[in-house]
């Protein structure tokens, strides 16, 4: 899911991002107007991805969100929450009644944000769960927001790359997830067909997670299509 993240504070958007990210999203942050038009339309040609939801602050240095959010409904129905400190009833209004999905008034939680992105999202027929952010199972303790793994209590170091491997798995726990989807996520498109690399980092990862590597019971494999986490207990 990737989502635009219109916003000009530039600690909010820090934070914002950074809870996204840990929830599976792909951010792409704008401090502006200009930034917020020029994403668009580079998703939107970047192999037809798009985007999938918008967060728009308003009061921008450029101009008002109002504008992006008309110019974006006259192109599209992509779902789009207003985060703002107007408190006005009758400005939410107009934003709803121009197409806004919701109005979240700052400052808010970052639980009620995700859960009303789901709203927004499954409202648009993209049925999509609350990601998986903390994994506990065999002495493994995985915690993706404090980006800290325990086993039997120690704490495992895990390069960057092996813990972004880890985490797209911990986010799906108990489904499996393929390897192009895999790749994808974690190494980029471009890397979509380059399997060796998910075998190799999955070696890894078993070594330093796995009471037995040789017989993994936590970090599966499904053959031919891709792997999965053992569900958590």
């Amino acid at each position: 899911m990737r989502v635009l993240l219109v916003e000009d504070d530039r600690e909010l958007r820090a934070t914002l991002r950074e809870a996204l990210a840990v929830e599976g999203y792909e951010v792409l942050p704008a401090a502006s107007l200009a930034d917020a038009r020029a994403l668009a339309a580079h998703a939107l040609c970047a192999q037809g991805q798009g985007i999938d939801l918008v967060l728009l602050d308003l009061g921008l240095p450029d101009g008002d969100g109002t504008d992006f959010l008309l110019e974006l409904r006259r192109k599209q129905s992509t779902p789009l929450i207003v985060i703002s400190a107007r408190q006005v009833e009758g400005a939410k209004i107009e934003l709803l009644d121009a197409g806004a999905d919701d109005y979240l008034v700052k400052p808010f939680g970052i639980g009620e944000l995700l859960a009303r992105m789901r709203v927004a999202l499954r409202h648009r027929g993209r049925l999509l769960e609350a990601a998986v952010t903390h994994y506990q199972r065999d002495g493994l303790d995985i915690d993706l927001k404090l980006r800290r793994v325990r086993r039997d209590g120690a704490e495992v170091r895990l390069t960057p790359r092996e813990f972004d491997l880890l985490a797209r798995l911990v986010r799906q726990a108990g489904q499996v997830v393929t390897h192009r989807k895999l790749l994808t996520d974690v190494w980029g498109a471009v890397h979509c067909e380059q399997t060796h690399y998910l075998r190799l980092y999955m070696a890894q990862l078993r070594g330093k997670l796995e009471a037995n590597p040789s017989e993994p019971s936590v970090l599966l494999t499904e053959p031919g299509v891709g792997y999965r986490i053992a569900e958590a207990r």
